[in-house]
């Protein structure tokens, strides 16, 4: 008898491909999911994993059983209370305790856990910035090594023996090449004095000195000599990339409340975690602004309590100065993110859609507007449906109520669009 011993390791990611299964076919209900976690999640566990659950009806599967047909006789040892022909009543079933439910049927909800990674990737699926066709680099740190033919000098390595041998043939193809055609004339010759019977004659004796001769310089010729080597050759090419830049400019005046600052930092929070992990060139700029606009670092911006009054052009005119000092727009993919509450002076917001309409949108790939609110639109809002007007392609806007109108609106802003 042969017996098998299986010794190999179970892999800790052996149920990887039925989970990736899994998740690829409840895609909607997982998604759903992840958009009900954004909305109720804080700013620092917004990219943690997340508890998923799924009706049992949607997990449900069509299935073929074995009906019961036929005439069944059972015997049941023991039995001191049935006779043969007695009809018994269909036992009724439940899931127990306080939810069962009146039909005697019930299921609880399918729950399993979304890793971080599953998580992100749910999310941020379908999304890219668009319009990111600029290539051209100000600035190259990854190279790479191709072929570039063949060398004469090199390590030995990188010797191609091919290339090599076959320089060789040639070269002694071609430098024995008179020798061996004057050996065949001395060897027939040879040949026609010995078929006359002159084989020991003075001619006889000459041409056999002449053929020894001829067959020691063929054979001086070297089988292969430095001069035949071939190396490859391997030159750096700079990889192309892509570079982006991000402006994220948010509104901190006191008309703006915490619960609106809180719904602006998610939404920048979202847009930071979607760009670190989708592009690996990718710098972003951190602007608040109430009268007076200021750059600050990525702790500050989500978490400075300075308030004030609000003029929003301040914001508008320190991006385009940071883009006129640091990102060329010929070389850098330039995009903005605004978010304001969209109270500002009477007098303020035109002057915002001029340099919106005159100054930035020339130089950007992409602009996004949001306006935290759930009442009527403001000043701002009229003024910047006038730049939508003119740069529909580059310029978006869209309105949040609360927390669970950011992932929706996130999605609407970012999605993937067609070329």
């Amino acid at each position: 008898m042969i017996r098998i011993v299986d010794r190999r390791y179970d892999s800790k990611n052996k149920s990887t491909v039925n989970r990736g299964r899994f998740v690829r076919r409840f895609k909607g209900q997982i998604r759903k999911a992840v958009g009900d976690a954004i909305a109720r999640r804080g700013i620092t566990d917004i990219d943690n994993g997340e508890k998923v659950g799924i009706p049992a009806k949607d997990i449900s599967e069509p299935q073929f059983q074995q009906g019961r047909g036929g005439r069944w006789h059972i015997v049941q040892p023991g039995n001191d209370r049935f006779d043969t022909g007695d009809e018994v009543d269909r036992p009724s079933g439940g899931a127990g305790g306080s939810e069962a439910s009146a039909d005697g049927e019930s299921l609880d909800d399918f729950v399993f856990t979304l890793s971080r990674e599953e998580f992100l990737d749910i999310f941020f699926d379908d999304l890219a910035l668009p319009n990111l066709v600029k290539t051209q680099l100000s600035r190259i740190d990854e190279y790479k090594r191709v072929r570039a033919g063949y060398t004469q000098a090199g390590v030995p390595t990188n010797i191609n023996v091919v290339r090599s041998l076959r320089g060789a043939t040639g070269r002694r193809i071609a430098v024995g090449s008179p020798y061996r055609k004057d050996l065949r004339k001395a060897e027939e010759a040879l040949a026609e004095l010995e078929a006359r019977g002159d084989g020991d004659s003075a001619q006889a004796a000459e041409l056999r000195q002449a053929i020894a001769r001829l067959l020691r310089k063929i054979e001086r010729v070297p089988f292969i000599d430095t001069f035949d080597l071939r190396y490859n050759n391997r030159i750096r090419i700079p990889i192309p990339s892509t570079q982006a830049v991000m402006f994220c400019l948010m509104d901190v005046s006191g008309s703006m409340d915490e619960e609106k600052k809180q719904i602006a930092k998610r939404f920048f929070m979202l847009l930071y975690l979607f760009l670190t992990r989708t592009y690996e060139h990718i710098e972003v700029v951190f602007i608040r602004h109430h009268t007076e606009a200021v750059e600050v670092g990525e702790e500050e911006f989500f978490n400075s309590r300075e308030s004030g009054g609000t003029v929003v052009s301040s914001a508008l005119e320190l991006m385009h100065s940071i883009i006129l000092e640091r990102y060329a727009s010929s070389t850098w993919n330039i995009y903005g993110a605004q978010a304001s509450d969209g109270d500002n002076w009477e007098n303020d917001s035109p002057h915002c859609q001029e340099l919106l309409d005159e100054k930035i949108i020339p130089l950007v790939q992409y602009y996004a507007y949001i306006e935290i609110t759930s009442a009527e639109a403001q000043n701002l809002w009229r003024e910047y449906e006038k730049v939508r007007g003119a740069h529909a392609g580059r310029f978006a806007m869209q309105r949040i109520a609360g927390l669970p109108d950011i992932y929706p609106v996130f999605r609407e802003l970012f999605h993937k669009r067609l070329a």
